[in-house]
């Protein structure tokens, strides 16, 4: 999904950085937006979980027809085929993406990037080209950078240094600019700025 509107705008209106971008600062502006803004409020439970979903949604860039499929769907039958909860399930999903697992190595500053440049075709899957940002890698997958694009100003910086702590579930070679998927995506060692189960709930009163 691309998002058009103005992303600091969004940003204020769920007062989260939806972005990972420290440009986004919702500590500078506390206001929601709007010529109301500043005396709205949040205090019914249908609003909170609407928040909640909508917060999680746009912070992995998915659309709602995207988003409700991830959960109502995908997540929901993989949780009682393999006797996990629904929340585990749902993060396993959102992390387990194309983009999502080339922002979590760092070799894309926001998600957004990680988005263009899996969209551009800058990584092969296990050796093979692969453009799709949404499509879900599996334990043992490698993602790599092209070869091309190795010495490229883009990655240099990025493959060169950590920006942060790698996931339990990424092993990242930074001289091959390569990422291997070692394990399931854990709940909890993610802060994240939404409830998964206030999400699901959202879905079950639909």
């Amino acid at each position: 999904m691309r998002y058009t509107w103005p992303k600091f705008k969004l940003c204020r209106r769920e007062q989260v950085d939806l972005f990972w971008s420290k440009k986004y600062n919702v500590k500078k502006n506390k206001s929601l937006p709007g010529q109301h803004g500043a005396n709205m409020q949040r205090s019914s439970e249908y609003g909170k979980l609407l928040r909640n979903k909508q917060v999680l949604k746009r912070m992995y860039m998915l659309s709602e027809r995207q988003f409700v499929r991830l959960v109502k769907e995908i997540s929901a039958k993989h949780s009682k085929n393999n006797g996990i909860t629904h929340d585990t399930a749902l993060f396993q999903f959102l992390e387990r993406r194309m983009d999502s697992i080339v922002y979590r190595s760092w070799l894309a500053k926001t998600m957004m990037q990680a988005r263009q440049m899996v969209n551009h075709g800058h990584f092969v899957l296990n050796g093979k080209k692969h453009n799709i940002p949404s499509s879900f890698v599996d334990i043992g997958d490698k993602v790599s950078l092209k070869d091309k694009l190795k010495n490229s100003a883009l990655y240099s910086q990025n493959t060169t240094e950590t920006k942060g702590k790698l996931p339990s579930w990424i092993k990242l070679d930074k001289n091959a600019s390569a990422i291997e998927v070692l394990n399931t995506p854990q709940v909890g060692e993610l802060g994240l700025p939404a409830d998964l189960l206030k999400v699901i709930e959202f879905y079950a009163r639909a």
